[in-house]
């Protein structure tokens, strides 16, 4: 199947079209090495929850000290957890401050959300035939 079949666009993160759908063809080798770090980031149930509540928190950003109080871990961790998040591409950091917000990088929401979209059925008759 073609990547220029409807809905089988690839996502761009940082430069790297690695977010195929996994349905309509194989993703490469390189594309894995690029994805991989964001699925390890969220794998742990700490950061993805921080993801969603960084997500969903008013205006779409968080500090640390909004995020403390959902957690029974100490600021450290949670800030640790948190760059983890960054340096996979997920989150975007700004320093206010003493204080550094998070925000969501809404290329690397819908590249992941785009990598477990189901082929269309268009592609998938294709795929048979």
């Amino acid at each position: 199947m073609s990547k220029s079949s409807a809905g089988c666009e690839p996502s761009v993160v940082d430069g790297l079209e690695c977010c195929v759908p996994l349905a309509c063809e194989p993703i490469t080798a390189e594309q894995a090495a690029g994805v991989a770090p964001m699925l390890k980031a969220v794998a742990d149930p700490a950061r993805l929850r921080l993801l969603s509540l960084v997500l969903s928190h008013e205006g779409g950003e968080a500090c640390v000290c909004d995020l403390l109080p959902y957690f029974d871990l100490s600021q450290p961790t949670i800030s640790h957890h948190l760059k983890v998040l960054h340096d996979a591409g997920l989150l975007h950091r700004e320093k206010r401050g003493t204080w550094v917000y998070y925000i969501a990088r809404p290329e690397a929401m819908q590249a992941l959300g785009s990598l477990f979209t189901a082929a269309p059925a268009a592609a998938l008759a294709g795929a048979g035939a």
